[in-house]
């Protein structure tokens, strides 16, 4: 079973076609600015617009490829599909085309297909059933420069939480290209947390945590970083972010780990679904 030429394709959406929810997340913004944030917001949405007609790149820098997989403990196409993962971002590179963006740390030297030691960065998570889910994330160096892990006294509790998270973003200004999406990822430990915050970036905008606490929170950050008036592009505005999604995990009674994922206002993202039949759905 080759499932490359399909994941292939399905990168090459998430990088021209930014997905319904983020696209009126940023009209919503547009329709509430006024002066430079408006101007700004419009000519968001017209790169966005012109990318999904000409089928070309939404940004010059396509990012780095990250799968998010769900696995059914039955899928019956393991091997298969763990080599369709790097095959996909070659063909993908060539096809869209993506600029190659994974650089040896050492050397320099670049593969040109957007692939190297570890990268795509692929995550893996067992689900009952026997199908596959797999979320293609590609993420910019300018928003993934504005990532960062805080290991907090556990003392400070949420309280210290809402006051790193909102500190973290607004010092970011616009260097990472608001409004952008922002991922929260609270305790575990800390590599889990940051693993959090991107794991949150896979949910619509809109779409709130299921436990109301979570939830609570997330709207509390959204308002209080929309309040600083950084605004799209760092020009100044009522946006900063489009959404604020948070996600946990239990921690050590003696640490409290978070993991801030900043995420551009080009918030790409695609998802394909395999069955145990082979047959796959881009969505």
């Amino acid at each position: 079973m080759n499932f490359g030429n399909e994941l292939a394709l399905a990168i090459g959406k998430a990088a021209t076609i930014l997905p319904p929810d983020v696209v009126r997340a940023l009209e919503a913004a547009r329709d509430r600015e006024a002066g430079p944030a408006r101007v700004q917001l419009e000519a968001i949405l017209e790169n966005v617009r012109i990318a999904r007609e000409g089928k070309v790149p939404i940004c010059q820098d396509t990012g780095t490829i990250t799968f998010f997989v769900r696995l059914g403990t039955g899928f019956p196409h393991l091997p298969a599909l763990v080599g369709a993962l790097p095959e996909a971002a070659r063909l993908a590179t060539k096809a869209v085309p993506l600029r190659p963006n994974t650089v040896h740390p050492f050397t320099g030297k670049n593969p040109s297909d957007n692939t190297g030691r570890y990268i795509p960065a692929v995550t893996w998570e067992m689900t009952d059933g026997d199908g596959a889910e797999i979320h293609i994330l590609p993420k910019g160096g300018g928003s993934e420069n504005c990532c960062a892990l805080k290991m907090l006294a556990p003392g400070v509790g949420l309280k210290g939480v809402k006051a790193a998270v909102v500190e973290h973003v607004v010092g970011c200004g616009g260097l990472p290209c608001p409004p952008t999406v922002v991922g929260v990822g609270i305790g575990g430990g800390a590599d889990l947390s940051l693993k959090l915050g991107k794991m949150a970036l896979l949910r619509p905008l809109g779409q709130r945590h299921p436990e109301p606490e979570v939830a609570a929170l997330e709207a509390e950050l959204e308002e209080l970083i929309n309040a600083s008036g950084v605004g799209p592009m760092g020009l100044g505005g009522k946006t900063t972010v489009l959404a604020v999604h948070a996600e946990y995990a239990h921690r050590h009674p003696a640490s409290l780990p978070l993991g801030i994922v900043t995420q551009c206002w080009a918030h790409r993202r695609a998802t394909v679904r395999v069955r145990a039949d082979g047959r796959m759905e881009v969505a």
